[in-house]
Formats: C-alpha cells, sequence, structure tokens
C-alpha cells in the first residue's frame, strides 16, 4: 500500500471508532447519575488501574500505546461526569461568593516590601494610585501586616522576564495560604548609582537585591564590580546614601536615586532590553473581578508514571493555555513537589471552572490561589 491507502485505512477505523466513543462517553453520563444519586466520587482511582494495567496486559507490544489512548478517554469521562455533578462544590461555592463588580478597592495603606523609591511601591501607585504605601523591611513582614489586618492589600515580586521565579514569594504564599487578587507586570530599568562625590572607578562593591544582581549579571562581570545582596533596590540605595563608604554603588530604578539624592552613572544596565517584574497583589479574601484573564494554582500529583502528563491534558482538553509551570520542594525530605501554574482564563466560564473544582477533589494537594486580571 502506498502512503494515501495507509491514510485511507487509518480513516475508516476512524469511523468505526467515533460511535463507539460517543456511546461510551453516554454511558459516562448514566454512571453520573448513578453516583450522584448515591453521593458516590467521581473519581475510582483503584478501577482506572486495574483497567489500565489489563488494557497493557492484552496488547503486547503496544500496550504502552494503547493504555496512553485509554487513560484518555477516562480523563474525558471523568470531565464528563464532572461537569454532571458538580464536582468540588466546596471550592465552587468559594470562588461564586467571591465575584466582585468593578476594580480592587481598599481604603488603607498597601503594604510593600523595601523603602521609598522600591519597583513595587511603583506599581502600588499605578494599582491604587489613591492609596499611601507602608514599607516593609522582609516580604514575610508584608505577609504579616496582611494577615493582622494592618493592610488590606500587600505587593510582592513572585518572577521576573530575565531572572526568573522569586522563590522566596512562592514559599510565602504557601505558608500564609492568602489568594492572589491581582497583577501588574512592571517594566523594570536598573541604573548604577553612587553618592555624588564618588568617582565612577572607585566603586568596587555594588549593592542590591540579588534579583537585581542577576539581571544586571552581564554589566557587574564586564566591569569587574563585586555584587552584595541587599534586601530591596531602593534600601540599597538608601543605605549608599547614608554610608560613609567611598567605593560603593547601588542598583536601583532612577527614582529611587533622586529619592536619596544618588548620581546616576549608568543607565538601562540590565541584561535585556526588555525586562519585565511580575508583581502581584496578596489578600487573605479571595476577590475575582469581571475581567479576571489569569488563575493560578498549587498542587501535587503522586509520584506516578504519566500523572502529571494526564493533569496538564485535562487543560488542554478544556481549552485552556498554560503560562507557566514550576516545581518546588515540599519540606518534607521525600523529594515531593508543589507545582505551580498559570492558566489564561475566567472562572465565570462554565466550563473553566467545572475543572478548576473537578481537580480539587482529584488531586492530593491542591490550592486555587486565584483568578485575576494581570495588566502590563
Amino acid at each position: 500500500m502506498d502512503l494515501l491507502e495507509l491514510r485511507n485505512e487509518i480513516d475508516k477505523v476512524d469511523e468505526e471508532l467515533i460511535p463507539l466513543l460517543i456511546k461510551r462517553l453516554e454511558i459516562s453520563e448514566q454512571v453520573a447519575a448513578y453516583k450522584a444519586k448515591r453521593n458516590m466520587p467521581v473519581l475510582n482511582e483503584k478501577r482506572e488501574q486495574e483497567i489500565l494495567d489489563d488494557v497493557k496486559a492484552k496488547c503486547g507490544d503496544k500496550g504502552e500505546y494503547i493504555k496512553t489512548i485509554f487513560s484518555s478517554a477516562m480523563d474525558a469521562s471523568r470531565a464528563l461526569q464532572h461537569k454532571i455533578i458538580g464536582g468540588g462544590e466546596e471550592l465552587r461555592s468559594i470562588i461564586e461568593d467571591s465575584f466582585i463588580d468593578g476594580e480592587l478597592y481598599s481604603d488603607g495603606f498597601i503594604a510593600c516590601q523595601g523603602a521609598e523609591g522600591a519597583y513595587s511601591g511603583e506599581t502600588s501607585g499605578i494599582l491604587f494610585p489613591d492609596n499611601p504605601v507602608k514599607y516593609f523591611k522582609a516580604f514575610e513582614d508584608v505577609f504579616e501586616a496582611v494577615d493582622k489586618g494592618e493592610a488590606k492589600f500587600g505587593i510582592i515580586p513572585v518572577e521576573n522576564s530575565t531572572a526568573g521565579s522569586v522563590h522566596e514569594s512562592y514559599d510565602l504564599i504557601m505558608k500564609y495560604r492568602f489568594y492572589v487578587v491581582g497583577a501588574y507586570d512592571l517594566k523594570i530599568e536598573h541604573c548604577l548609582c553612587a553618592k555624588p562625590d564618588t568617582k565612577y572607578e572607585d566603586i568596587v562593591d555594588v549593592y542590591s537585591h540579588p534579583q537585581a544582581l542577576s539581571q544586571c549579571n552581564n554589566f557587574i562581570k564586564n566591569f569587574d564590580f563585586v555584587g552584595i545582596n541587599y534586601s530591596n533596590t531602593a534600601a540599597a540605595a538608601k543605605y549608599v546614601a547614608e554610608s560613609d563608604k567611598k567605593h560603593i554603588g547601588a542598583i536601583c530604578s532612577e527614582s529611587a536615586a533622586k529619592k536619596y539624592g544618588l548620581k546616576v552613572y549608568r543607565k538601562s544596565i540590565q541584561n535585556a532590553a526588555v525586562n519585565k517584574t511580575r508583581f502581584i497583589v496578596i489578600s487573605k479574601r479571595l476577590l475575582i473581578s469581571e475581567n479576571a484573564n489569569k488563575i493560578s494554582l498549587i498542587f501535587t500529583v503522586p509520584h506516578e508514571t504519566g500523572k502529571l502528563y494526564r493533569i496538564l491534558g485535562r487543560f488542554s482538553m478544556a481549552g485552556l493555555n498554560l503560562t507557566k509551570l514550576e516545581s518546588r520542594p515540599i519540606e518534607d525530605g521525600n523529594f515531593s513537589y508543589y507545582f505551580y501554574t498559570d492558566i489564561l482564563g475566567n472562572v465565570r466560564d462554565e466550563e473553566t471552572l467545572d475543572l478548576i473544582c473537578a481537580l480539587s477533589e482529584e488531586l492530593p494537594h491542591y490550592e486555587f490561589l486565584g483568578n485575576f486580571y494581570e495588566a502590563d
């Protein structure tokens, strides 16, 4: 047979499969009704595994291939059952009670890390132009301020387009179980600054946040500077301005340099011309605006072959685009991991909500971090 004839044969087989697959889904609908009436869970992992093992055993050297096809069919059937039953009732109720009209609003100050002139403060001015900012020394202090009700919202960085994720922020989100209710992608332009009476050729040590040092590591290496970690770019600028040392500089924003009376010696020293940092708005209360366009989740999957692949397939099945997938270790000594996922979508869409809620019942650990509007 030539290729065209072989493809025609495949088409014939597919035509035979379609009514069988439709029949399988129709029976799954009946199964859903049966389970709903008896308050039974949709997922029966033991039965699914028994079926997959049996399929593999029956199909010889093609067992793994056929097993993959069957697992996809099971995932589709389960998604349909969740849609009929309305799985994840607890999370569904929390989400539906969190819908708000209009934009985020706070009548108090916004908690940020660092000092005046920090990029987080600049972000706060864009998102909450009418709210004052209160600065805290550490990221965790921002979480504490929100946790104690001193501030309704906090703003922290979570990711840079050059240097990657700010892992401390993600770890604190898990520790405090806060929600993400907003985000902004801020363009970052770093400058090398020092006191006006400091000579450029005398600068040896450069202070800044580790992320900023990473974003400017080419510049630092090319000019033989020594990067020294500091809590925040603006705080580093303040330290340099108040120090008696004559050989130090700071990597910070031009506005921070102006704030603390520093001279800008070099502008736009970051590695990439387009350099953005994603800042998120954290809250103890879940709030979802109508224009929300991004969903953030944290989950774990069992240490079993293909489990993560099948979960990711569920997002594809629902027509959702993943923009981020990153693992972080669980501190249990077993090399287990949380998966942080960002998805484009809005839970006001019925199919999206069905999936988000269904997964809350199926995964061993699952956190819905929020559905929010991300601006840039």
